[in-house]
């Protein structure tokens, strides 16, 4: 799957909106938005606040991982 799909997974497993997801994140709503269209992707910083995320809702990280390396290595 794609990085801008496994973002909303994740937001979505932790039934918020990307307003409160994006807080969570300590990232502007804006940003979240783009990330789950696809017209931007999180660097490294927001990576770790996802991983961060994801370890303290239980969610596992790992697809986003790969898709966002998959994404890295496209340019």
């Amino acid at each position: 799957m794609n990085l801008s799909n496994e973002i909303k997974i994740i937001r979505q497993k932790a039934f918020m909106t990307q307003e409160a997801f994006a807080k969570a994140l300590n990232v502007a709503f804006s940003t979240v938005n783009r990330w789950e269209s696809g017209k931007t992707h999180p660097n490294m910083t927001a990576m770790k606040q996802l991983k961060i995320f994801c370890d303290v809702n239980n969610i596992s990280f790992d697809e986003l991982q790969n898709a966002w390396l998959k994404s890295k290595e496209v340019k």
